[in-house]
């Protein structure tokens, strides 16, 4: 059975020390204080992860086409799937009005 670390209680600065460590680390000039356009401009990094949020949402889901229509997309090169849904979305445009 394994033991536990015992924590080790965090001392806190006193008022001196600590008017001491902010005065040694505001005079160092690699550290300064962030200005007030600084913090205004910081976002979390929760926010920041991953692509853009677009306005025109796209679904997911399995398809399955024909070998050669993957193969002429692929063969234009970066953003083929890009080109196909524009592909379809045009079809959907010019035959959304017949039944």
């Amino acid at each position: 059975m394994s033991k536990a670390p015992k924590k080790i209680p965090i001392e806190m600065p006193s008022l001196a020390e600590d008017r001491k460590i902010t005065a040694a680390a505001r005079s160092d000039p690699d550290a300064q204080p962030l200005t007030v356009a600084q913090l205004n401009a910081m976002v979390p990094l929760r926010s920041a992860r991953g692509r853009p949020k677009s306005e025109s949402k796209k679904l997911l889901l399995s398809v399955r086409y024909s070998p050669e229509v993957i193969a002429y997309f692929k063969s234009t090169g970066e953003g083929w799937q890009a080109r196909m849904d524009g592909v379809l979305r045009q079809y959907v445009q010019e035959h959304s009005g017949h039944s």
